[in-house]
């Protein structure tokens, strides 16, 4: 029997699968004993503890990791506390001689891999880490005057006139023992159910778990079956809520379970002699992805200010709490709004055209300022992540980048006859509202009065005139 005087040490993070995973993939060809662990660190500096829907995934999540490493003659080592505490206490109880970890781009994050790197310097342990998670990392793409781009479309543009996406990692064929602790045995490890990850008094999650199968091989069945179905259509059908018309791959991207680069080349496997313009489309959507992380890269603060600095003066209105509950339970009196709300409790995830509208009625119509609708998206998604959740918001608010023009409100009217013109996604979602036509729907307080509907909460011309004046007061 072979015998070794170091070990490796892969940190997983949020990237939770086995294929595509360069730091799993080079630790595993090293040979040496190999610890996998996941750190759940609620206590560094500036890390963002997670929502409860995020939770709900970790948990299933990593469970599923788990049994896919024991498959493959490893295991998932799990520890709880300051990651960067952590790590160097299990490298040292491991002996471990390398340390592996795919980079993350948030500073709070960023500043621990960076203590951990230097520490790893100053104690013979080999720090390396790779790109993973993000198609073109940040500071790879600048304009020609060195700094960052603020306007999506010609920040796609140049990260597609780069050098071309390189090609996704198989899985590793093999995965090295797991390696023992400088006593002998095992490093010892926490239980998943102590992190108590899941709801509890009351378990709200029983539409997320009808709704998603977390893990790597979900992530997969989810892009097979875009591919072979409404890719084609995406142009169009990531418009219309009633119908499956989008990829639903957010939250499995959020978490790692698959990578863009696997995603970007299952397109061109699936259309290998020519993108169809839909799902040219879709991959502006990845784009977008990546743009949101280059904000975040370059605003780190990105969640709690305002990107343009003069929306720091904007005179948002204080909710009376019967009026932010209203819009967190889906009771504005407005169903394309309410549908989404309801939509986002029952299943952890909302359509993206409805996200839009959502959040255009909380911070135009009501003026609320927009950190309220991040935090509770942050809270209620299961596809919250850093970036994309507050520079989304920040967009709608028009304090972020690329929000041309600002002042954009949407109608939830409009809207719903536009993209749910017979109702489906409103009779989905707002049962009350079943049995009105498909004219009436839209506008129920025209039908009269709906039992269990409650009334506008606002009127759309008023609240749209005193959201323009708020606007043009901020631009005089």
């Amino acid at each position: 029997m072979a015998s070794f005087d170091a070990t490796s040490l892969v940190w997983l993070r949020d990237d939770l699968r086995l294929d595509d995973n360069p730091a799993l993939s080079e630790a595993a060809a090293l040979g040496l004993p190999l610890t996998v662990v996941y750190v759940l660190d609620e206590e560094s500096a500036g890390v963002r503890p997670l929502g409860g829907a995020t939770r709900w995934w970790l948990h299933h999540s990593l469970s599923v990791l788990g049994a896919s490493l024991e498959a493959n003659g490893s295991r998932l080592l799990l520890r709880r506390g300051p990651a960067a505490d952590v790590i160097k206490g299990l490298a040292t109880e491991t002996a471990a001689k390398h340390l592996f970890w795919n980079r993350r781009y948030a500073l709070p994050e960023w500043t621990l891999d960076a203590v951990v790197k230097e520490w790893a310097g100053n104690n013979d342990v080999q720090a390396s880490s790779y790109q993973a998670n993000l198609l073109f990392e940040p500071w790879t793409v600048r304009t020609g005057a060195g700094g960052p781009y603020k306007v999506y479309t010609p920040f796609w543009r140049a990260c597609l006139a780069g050098a071309d996406v390189r090609d996704p990692l198989e899985p590793p064929r093999q995965l090295p023992p797991p390696a023992t602790a400088t006593g002998g045995g095992l490093p010892a490890g926490e239980d998943l159910e102590s992190w108590n990850l899941l709801p509890h008094s009351p378990d709200w999650s029983g539409g997320l778990a009808q709704t998603w199968e977390p893990g790597e091989e979900g992530a997969r069945h989810r892009l097979d079956d875009f591919l072979d179905g409404p890719a084609d259509e995406y142009g169009t059908g990531r418009n219309v809520p009633g119908v499956e018309g989008t990829s639903r791959l957010s939250p499995h991207l959020r978490f790692g379970e698959i990578s863009p680069f696997r995603v970007w080349r299952e397109i061109r496997r699936h259309f290998p002699h020519q993108v169809p313009a839909d799902v040219g489309i879709f991959r502006s959507e990845l784009g977008w992805r990546e743009f949101c992380w280059n904000l975040l890269y370059t605003n780190p603060e990105l969640a709690t200010r305002n990107y343009r600095p003069e929306f720091d003066r904007f005179e948002w209105q204080s909710l009376n709490r019967n009026e932010l509950r209203a819009w967190q339970q889906g009771r504005t009196g407005y169903p394309f709004v309410d549908a989404g709300m309801r939509q986002l409790w029952q299943t952890g995830w909302m359509h993206n055209r409805v996200r839009m509208a959502a959040a255009s009625f909380l911070v135009k119509n009501l003026l609320a300022d927009w950190r309220i609708g991040e935090e509770w998206f942050w809270d209620t998604l299961v596809d919250a992540d850093a970036a994309s959740n507050p520079a989304n918001w920040q967009w709608v608010a028009g304090s972020g980048a690329d929000a041309s023009p600002y002042y954009r409100i949407f109608n939830p009217v409009t809207q719903s006859r536009k993209f749910d013109s017979a109702g489906r996604y409103l009779r989905r979602f707002v049962p009350e509202l079943a049995d009105l036509d498909a004219k009436a729907i839209h506008e129920p307080w025209k039908a009269g009065d709906v039992p269990g509907y409650p009334v506008p909460l606002v009127g759309l011309p008023e609240s749209r005139e005193r959201a323009l004046e708020a606007y043009a007061r901020l631009k005089d």
